[in-house]
């Protein structure tokens, strides 16, 4: 696997790929790569010729500068994590890169961007969309992979890649969780040992709640008792937790349509998110 710093190299690669007529992967990334991540990548070299996996921590994505700041970066091993998977490419481009002096252009897709992480972060999904629509067109890309724990990200992803007809195909993959049912995160670094203890209730909350409403239950009471449960736990503020339509992103009082789940509360200084399915229940 190489390890690519600018946007020539990179091309001069992805040009070289496309004259053999080779297909092309793409995983974008933070770093601080997981089990999850690394789901991404064994099936994007699977389905594709070539991979690339990208590194590059976006600061438009982040309307905190303390979380940006705190965000791990860990690029030597994150390099070591990818050597047996099999990726040609570990694409790690600096800001400059990126976003050159002068660099005036926002990616902005509304609808499935609003409320959510959207509504707790202001400007967060402009950042994903403008990075991502860059490493689309830097790589070259077929298709893309992303994680179904970053949801609403996944349906933005899909909307853009759609709406400017890009060619990159969007592929979504499912949560990988630890053995306790935490949804994988890098910013699971970052819990103490205690909070790292409590934080798989969040996943034990959203199954019950998630059951409950797909057996017919309100939305309403069913939430107003998870968000107890999560108290009676330790998890702190609670930013969102809300029942929406999937893929639409709308909100729901019922399920009585496809929909998901989404929760994201703080728990020792750390954001954490995590969406479950919700099936629709069989009206009387």
């Amino acid at each position: 696997m190489k390890i690519i710093r600018t946007k020539a190299d990179l091309r001069a690669l992805t040009e070289s790929w496309r004259r053999a007529g080779e297909t092309i992967g793409v995983v974008p990334t933070m770093g601080a790569l997981h089990a999850g991540h690394l789901s991404l990548v064994e099936r994007a070299c699977a389905e594709n010729d070539r991979v690339i996996v990208t590194l590059f921590v976006n600061p438009k994505q982040f309307n905190n500068p303390e979380d940006l700041a705190k965000y791990p970066r860990t690029e030597d091993s994150d390099a070591e994590k990818l050597t047996p998977y099999g990726a040609d490419i570990l694409y790690v481009p600096d800001g400059a890169q990126m976003y050159p002096e002068g660099f005036a252009t926002t990616v902005s897709v509304t609808g499935v961007s609003e409320g959510l992480c959207g509504g707790a972060r202001p400007g967060h999904f402009d950042g994903v969309a403008t990075v991502v629509t860059k490493l689309f067109l830097q790589t070259d890309a077929d298709r893309a992979y992303f994680g179904e724990k970053d949801y609403q990200q996944l349906q933005v992803v899909t909307r853009l890649a759609l709406d400017l007809d890009l060619k990159t195909r969007i592929v979504g993959c499912p949560t990988v969780r630890e053995d306790d049912g935490l949804a994988m995160s890098s910013r699971n670094l970052r819990l103490d040992d205690s909070a790292r203890a409590t934080a798989p209730v969040i996943g034990r909350v959203l199954d019950r709640a998630a059951a409950s409403m797909s057996a017919g239950q309100p939305a309403e009471e069913t939430l107003a008792r998870a968000r107890e449960d999560l108290a009676r736990a330790g998890m702190g503020e609670v930013d969102y937790l809300e029942l929406r339509g999937d893929p639409d992103l709308k909100l729901m009082t019922h399920a009585d349509r496809p929909a998901r789940l989404f929760l994201a509360a703080w728990l020792d200084g750390v954001r954490l998110i995590d969406n479950v399915a919700v099936a629709p229940y069989a009206s009387q």
